[in-house]
């Protein structure tokens, strides 16, 4: 039976949806069609910002690693190869499906990751959440693997330094190479510029292709800055990023 509780969260649900369409520059709601992304290994999701037609869906080819998640964790250990060891409560691996085609890498835990030991569990965590699960149609869980370039919180969530980036960055190398994603997500500059070995202007180059070792890697801005700067225009920018990773997971 539903109750009125149910029927008062259920109002708070449509109107942050309608909310975000709005801030994405959306005039009317977008007509919701039933995508495959090409993986049997995911459920299909509900795709809100633009359809495909069946025939232009493609299979994956099977994933040919016998590298696992859980041999990159075990190899990690008790980390104490760099100096973030010495204030954190937690290591911070990473979440979501250990056989995701999407994979999206941050920077570093933050208090809330540091105490739970899962990624984006803060504010910028649910900002993440609401971009994939309300802007993407995905479930975060299901459909994505979330990590970051550290697995331990930098002192007063300043970016990781260059000595710990150079420490934690195999075990990144190796989650990737697990996962063999179909995409990669870099948020923000510091998983930018590690991924491409090299220093990224975020601003100039968010919204943009490149690859890591072969795998499609889109640009775009942390969550964190979305909280800080939260303007229509860099929502947008968001938004449209995120509408050319849903395509290219389709192609």
């Amino acid at each position: 039976m539903t109750t009125a509780k149910d029927g008062i969260s259920a109002l708070r649900s449509l109107k942050n949806y309608l909310i975000f369409l709005k801030d994405a520059g959306y005039s009317e709601i977008p007509l919701e069609t039933k995508w495959n992304p090409g993986s049997s290994r995911q459920r299909t999701p509900t795709q809100t910002l633009e359809s495909s037609p069946p025939s232009s869906r493609k299979a994956m080819p099977p994933k040919t690693s016998n590298l696992t998640l859980d041999d990159v964790k075990k190899e990690l250990g008790e980390c104490t190869r760099c100096k973030l060891c010495e204030g954190r409560n937690t290591i911070v691996f990473g979440s979501g499906n250990p056989n995701a085609d999407l994979v999206f890498v941050g920077e570093g835990p933050g208090a809330d990751e540091d105490a739970q030991g899962l990624p984006f569990v803060g504010r910028a965590g649910q900002k993440l959440t609401d971009i994939i699960e309300k802007g993407m149609g995905l479930n975060r869980q299901e459909d994505t693997y979330i990590c970051n370039i550290v697995k331990c919180r930098p002192p007063g969530n300043r970016d990781p330094e260059k000595d710990e980036i150079e420490a934690c960055k195999p075990f990144l190398i190796k989650q990737i190479n697990a996962i063999q994603p179909k995409v990669l997500v870099a948020l923000g500059k510091p998983s930018a510029s590690t991924l491409l070995g090299r220093n990224v202007a975020i601003t100039k180059e968010r919204g943009t292709w490149h690859e890591f070792q072969g795998i499609p890697l889109m640009l775009t801005f942390h969550p964190a800055y979305l909280l800080r700067a939260y303007t229509l225009e860099n929502r947008q920018a968001v938004f449209s990023d995120m509408k050319q990773v849903l395509a290219r997971l389709k192609s």
